[in-house]
């Protein structure tokens, strides 16, 4: 791609979110919304493969519908109340809409059909930008309106997207298709516990997207999209096939890795606010979510390819990929559980 389009859209992205986090009126956060939706879709469809151009399609077509909700939304709101502030959605009807749109925007379940679809379309890095940066500006909005949400919507939003997400990665060999699912399994966390604690939301957020961000670098510098090649990794550079299963570990939420933090926390929350039952099921569907984890690092680690794959083998090539990024991330992903005091600090 032409670098000074490459700017341009990417330029359109930053706008875009920016747009919605400064917004208090309706209209300009969808403003917002829809640029960044027309900043990434040439981004996705930049190989002219016919499984990017289906992704792109797909996922156009879903955050269109969404955002013709979040408008109708904010109109019937405006009707009913005549206030277009974004904080003053008191209308029930139009409450549940604009959840129900902006669920579909981030790929909560049970709207998330789309999601394993195009992330499996994309490639790596455009892969990233979907499961991180797309999902700032819906989640800046959810958390202003948070507080008028029906209670009963966002736990069911959030114990089916936990489960959803753990189901449906267990029988996953496509990498990119597992992220998408634990993508879907994280938001769940995020969502269940914004009604009561909104900084733990953002904290969740900001875990969830440094772990992605490892996990999705560390797949493009070994140029692995499945299982198959992803097993025989170990020969190529054995320090990155170490540090990639302490990620997926992370991922999962074990101690004492970055991703416990944010699982903690938002038990020990839902404990205050006398919910022991859905805090039982959030972590047992963490416990799916684990096992798939455990999977992938038990074919990367444990296991030697019984057969040659049939993609390119990268036989101990020299990389062009600057690895920074990758090393911040992954030492963030790994070391940031003893921080939790600072965090928790900051971020009230």
């Amino acid at each position: 791609m032409n670098p000074y389009v490459l700017m341009i859209l990417l330029s359109s992205l930053g706008l875009g979110t920016t747009l919605t986090f400064a917004s208090s009126h309706w209209l300009l956060a969808w403003m917002g919304l829809e640029n960044n939706t027309l900043a990434i879709t040439p981004l996705m469809a930049q190989h002219h493969h016919p499984r990017a151009v289906e992704a792109t399609t797909k996922y156009f077509l879903t955050q269109a519908t969404a955002a013709a909700m979040i408008l109708f939304a904010s109109t019937t709101n405006a009707w009913m109340t005549g206030e277009w502030n974004i904080t003053d959605l008191s209308d029930p009807l139009a409450n549940t809409m604009f959840m129900t749109a902006l669920a579909l925007k981030i790929g909560l379940a049970p709207m998330h059909f789309w999601m394993p679809e195009v992330m499996q379309g994309l490639d790596l890095l455009t892969g990233l930008i979907l499961s991180t940066w797309q999902k700032l500006a819906p989640f800046a909005l959810i958390i202003q309106t948070a507080q008028n949400i029906d209670p009963l919507l966002l736990t069911l939003l959030g114990v089916t997207s936990t489960l959803v997400g753990g189901w449906g990665g267990l029988n996953q060999t496509q990498l990119r298709k597992i992220l998408a699912y634990s993508s879907i399994a994280h938001m769940g966390w995020m969502i269940i516990v914004i009604q009561y604690a909104p900084q733990l939301t953002l904290i969740a957020l900001g875990t969830y997207i440094i772990m992605t961000s490892a996990a999705f670098l560390t797949l493009k510098m070994s140029l692995t999209t499945k299982l198959s090649t992803l097993a025989t990794t170990w020969s190529k550079s054995p320090i990155l096939t170490a540090t990639t299963a302490l990620v997926l570990l992370s991922l999962g939420g074990l101690p004492p890795l970055t991703g416990f933090m944010p699982k903690w926390l938002i038990l020990q929350e839902l404990t205050k606010q006398d919910l022991p039952i859905i805090a039982t099921i959030m972590a047992l569907a963490a416990l799916i979510s684990l096992y798939f984890y455990l999977r992938l690092c038990y074919a990367m680690t444990l296991t030697i390819s019984p057969n040659t794959t049939n993609s390119t083998t990268p036989w101990r090539t020299q990389t062009t990929q600057t690895s920074m990024p990758l090393a911040l991330f992954t030492m963030a992903t790994l070391g940031l559980l003893p921080m939790t005091p600072t965090i928790l600090m900051l971020a009230t």
